[in-house]
């Protein structure tokens, strides 16, 4: 059982505001064991995250921290950003690690942290598949969107990335028109810097992961 107490201290979001100004291989390296430190802090933060998670959903249990933490060092190669590192550390839990397409993630960034679940940026395969799965079982679909606790925690599904038209094979007139045109199917809960710093923020954090659960089995049936 890991103790609350110890988890991400002020120094963890500090370290992520000074990389924000000063985001050159030079200072990084000159501050490398900072980095380290807050690294495993946040590796803290994850161990009992799974624990807390694992109440309602063993198979998180299967995951290596170490696996679910993102590298922070930035993929430059087709970008115009040259700076090296992410200024914020991403955690994936699920997400092709234990379940085939869905997951929950973490975002830790000083003033812009969020919580998220469900299906990012699907193949085409799996997004048709989701798309039909929305479409004959509907009402099933709506009781999950609906429910009073997904809606005080979220604001819906994402529809950053989104067809014009209900896409060819659906009908055009389906009450859940709106949801077959997205290509991801996403939510996301903000997350202040107190809350994360918070000596019950794992357990926050899962009763949000909780609510998400459905929609996560929901989108995971039609694989398994």
């Amino acid at each position: 059982m890991i103790n609350n107490s110890t988890l991400m201290n002020p120094s963890t979001l500090q370290f992520l505001n000074t990389l924000s100004r000063n985001n050159n291989r030079d200072w990084f390296n000159e501050n490398k064991e900072i980095y380290l430190l807050a690294k495993e802090e946040i590796l803290l933060l994850v161990e009992a995250l799974i624990e807390e998670i694992a109440k309602f959903d063993e198979e998180i249990l299967k995951i290596d921290p170490k696996k679910a933490l993102f590298r922070i060092y930035r993929d430059t190669r087709f970008s115009k950003d040259k700076t090296p590192y992410k200024t914020h550390f991403g955690i994936g839990l699920g997400m092709s690690k234990i379940k085939k397409i869905s997951g929950y993630y973490i975002h830790i960034e000083p003033g812009k942290s969020f919580l998220a679940g469900g299906v990012f940026q699907p193949e085409p395969g799996i997004l048709k598949e989701i798309r039909h799965e929305i479409s004959v079982q509907s009402e099933e679909f709506a009781s999950i969107i609906e429910d009073e606790n997904f809606r005080n925690n979220f604001r819906g599904l994402s529809t950053e990335s989104k067809l014009k038209r209900v896409p060819t094979g659906f009908d055009k007139e389906h009450p859940m028109g709106e949801y077959l045109k997205l290509k991801n199917f996403v939510v996301t809960h903000p997350i202040s810097d107190d809350q994360i710093l918070a000596k019950n923020s794992v357990q926050y954090m899962s009763k949000i992961f909780q609510t998400i659960k459905p929609l996560n089995d929901f989108f995971e049936r039609p694989f398994l």
